[in-house]
């Protein structure tokens, strides 16, 4: 009982760099072992538009090593383009 107690503890402290659980086995007692259950996803970043361009009209993004442009249309809407 102790060893399975250790275990769930471990499981559940058990993330990878984005907080996601990561998978781990369990001691041989006998159960199958079966992944950690899922966490909620972490809220999702917000930024505006106008705080990110910074009053401009466009800006490039640099994403895996490409440039991409996000601008923003004469009738105020939003295009990214590679």
């Amino acid at each position: 009982m102790l060893r399975r107690a250790l275990w769930q503890r471990q499981r559940a402290a058990a993330t990878d760099a984005r907080g996601a659980p990561t998978l781990t086995t369990r001691p041989d007692d006998g159960e199958e072992a079966r992944p950690p259950s899922p966490r909620p996803a972490a809220r999702t970043r917000r930024v505006k538009v106008t705080e990110l361009l910074a009053g401009e009209r466009e800006a490039i993004l640099e994403h895996d090593g490409q440039d991409y442009r996000l601008r923003i249309t004469a009738s105020g809407k939003l295009i990214l383009t590679k």
